[in-house]
């Protein structure tokens, strides 16, 4: 029998509710990986019409042949989709499946599907088991890590959700090769930011290795993963309900929300909106005195090279800032900035002057200006 694949594997520490991320090529065929945390045997896999065609044989067949009964839900693709209609798509299907409240729900797909499946699973009966299984770059480092599920709404992004964490995360790298470029890109940028909160050397190893990450090299990209999703256990499990130190993982998604908003959902990539939301808070920080030139000159050719905008599209400071209050960072009615002080070195602050705010939304900082 053929050696199998290394798995890495870490862990977020939540006491009872800890659980594993397991980090490797070749894991979708790897049924026990998932089986193994079943409460009983009978799943159901929500996935896309993208994903579906390429993985959802692989992940099934994996299943049945460790003896578990697998039902399937295919929603249609793309962030626009991440709402009540689908959320109730997925209900409808559940309850004709006649889904129990042990009855697991798979999460195969990239941030939108991990966010509503998980989302399902915290509310359907009143809580079922799920696992997430992310098949984009960004969900392996990001969204499937740490309990955060939701849909959105027309006023705000995830604005409709619950903190409700996954029994296991299981990144199969080799779905990797098979992302668009520019869902790639948009993975890296949250990869990219693990280094600029408070990562220095890890935004190094970013800068020497981009090309590499680009290249989609099997090495390079469970390092990225690894260390991104270290990072966010750290984080996760300080702070599960983002009432301090984990709000900081939200550097460049207060604007880049509002990018995603102001445009319409779908328009622009997630990551690509937080690309330009970093840029943004990196000029805000600049302007305040803060992060020198050379720092933000950094982080824009890091993006740059990393093939993601490195500017926000035209809205107006007055609009950006109305979108913003809708934010989920808004608190006391005052909009939460996180902030650099340097590469490495994030804070968050509710006191950034008005002035800087229209400098930045107005000018640099947006539309390649």
């Amino acid at each position: 029998m053929a050696a199998q694949n290394p798995v890495k594997s870490l862990n977020v520490s939540l006491a009872d509710r800890s659980y594993p991320i397991h980090i490797g090529p070749g894991l979708l065929a790897r049924g026990e990986l998932i089986a193994q945390h079943l409460p009983q045997r009978k799943a159901v896999i929500i996935t896309n019409t993208v994903v579906a065609p390429l993985y959802l044989e692989i992940l099934r067949a994996s299943l049945i042949e460790r003896q578990v009964a697998v039902q399937s839900i295919v929603l249609p693709d793309g962030e626009e989709h991440k709402d009540w209609r689908t959320l109730n798509r997925v209900f409808d299907a559940l309850l004709t499946h006649h889904a129990e409240r042990k009855t697991t729900l798979i999460a195969l797909g990239g941030g939108v599907i991990g966010d509503l499946a998980g989302f399902a699973a915290a509310v359907f009966q009143r809580g079922a088991p799920f696992i997430q299984v992310p098949t984009t770059l960004l969900a392996q480092v990001d969204s499937s890590v740490g309990g955060k599920t939701a849909i959105n709404h027309p006023l705000g992004k995830n604005m409709i959700g619950a903190f409700y964490q996954p029994r296991a995360v299981i990144a199969d790298t080799d779905t990797l090769q098979t992302l668009p470029d520019r869902e790639l890109s948009a993975g890296i940028a949250e990869i990219i930011k693990y280094g600029l909160i408070g990562d220095r050397g890890f935004f190094d190893w970013i800068e020497a290795n981009i090309d590499c990450l680009i290249a989609r090299d099997t090495e390079a990209l469970i390092h990225a993963i690894e260390i991104s999703c270290r990072n966010k256990a750290i984080v996760v499990a300080s702070d599960e309900r983002e009432e301090g130190v984990r709000a900081l993982l939200n550097f460049g998604h207060t604007f880049g929300h509002a990018i995603e908003s102001g445009l319409g959902y779908g328009k622009w990539l997630h990551g690509e909106a937080v690309a330009a939301g970093m840029v943004i808070a990196a000029r805000v920080s600049q302007r305040l005195g803060l992060l020198d030139a050379g720092c933000v000159d950094r982080i824009v050719n890091v993006l740059r090279r990393a093939r993601l905008p490195v500017a926000g599209p035209r809205l107006g400071a007055d609009r950006y800032l109305e979108l913003m209050g809708h934010d989920k960072k808004v608190e006391g009615g005052k909009i939460r900035f996180i902030l650099l002080r340097d590469i490495g070195d994030a804070f968050i602050s509710d006191a950034v002057p008005r002035d800087v705010l229209d400098a930045v939304l107005n000018g640099a900082g947006v539309d390649g200006s």
